[in-house]
């Protein structure tokens, strides 16, 4: 069984305006996702999320570019992996 691995990075006024907690309701909304979204020191903010199937990780993928309305989103770097397992179970705010 093979697990579909997305670590993003979102660039932009993305602190501060709930967008931690709108990630996190958003991944909740598809199904099969694991994983966390959390700061960093630089402004920045860090999403993993991991699922068997790739396509809700698309859809997280798009909706990252988006965000709640109060956040300006300039810039999301993603890498895929490819694993055997899944490393999270639920997803959750760190």
């Amino acid at each position: 069984m093979s697990v579909h691995r997305l670590h993003a990075i979102v660039h932009g006024r993305v602190q501060g305006v709930g967008y931690r907690y709108w990630a996190h309701h958003t991944a909740h909304r598809l199904p099969g996702i694991a994983g966390y979204v959390k700061n960093l020191p630089d402004g920045s903010v860090e999403v993993l999320a991991e699922c068997q199937d790739r396509t809700p990780l698309d859809v997280l993928l798009h909706e990252l570019h988006v965000g709640p309305e109060a956040a300006q989103v300039t810039e999301v770097t993603a890498r895929w992996e490819e694993g055997n397992t899944l490393r999270h179970s639920g997803f959750h705010v760190a």
